[in-house]
């Protein structure tokens, strides 16, 4: 049974869930929480997303195959990693950091948005009913 693309999500996950945890540690230890929205941001989509993903293809390992779950794969992670430093940008980088925030801050949840329909397409491709030969 071929488990790579769950492992790498599920690898994904727990280096995003390190990452948005240690951002959290580091807003309570400074006191300033500007950048909350990105520590929920990664804590959800990289870490909770990303872990639902990889257990689904645990689960369902059939729905790894082909060349859709790759393009989910790729758009989720390149999405996130575009949408979160542009965030950050956002919220702590000031003007000189603003074209880079607007761009990344359309690219970023486009790409997370067309993961997840492109995840919809595999999840109802993965669990129609079967027909019944006659």
């Amino acid at each position: 049974m071929d488990h790579r693309l769950s492992n790498r999500l599920l690898r994904l996950a727990v280096i995003f869930a390190l990452i948005g945890m240690g951002l959290g540690y580091w807003m309570g230890a400074s006191r300033d929480f500007t950048a909350a929205p990105v520590h929920a941001h990664i804590n959800l989509l990289g870490w909770v997303a990303m872990a639902l993903y990889g257990l689904f293809y645990r689960i369902l390992p059939q729905a790894a195959h082909g060349r859709l779950p790759q393009v989910h794969f790729w758009t989720a992670l390149v999405g996130l990693l575009i949408f979160m430093p542009a965030l950050a940008a956002e919220l702590v980088g000031g003007p000189a950091w603003a074209s880079f925030a607007h761009i990344g801050l359309i690219a970023g949840p486009t790409l997370t948005l067309l993961s997840m329909a492109v995840f919809a397409a595999i999840v109802f491709r993965a669990t129609r009913p079967l027909t019944a030969a006659v």
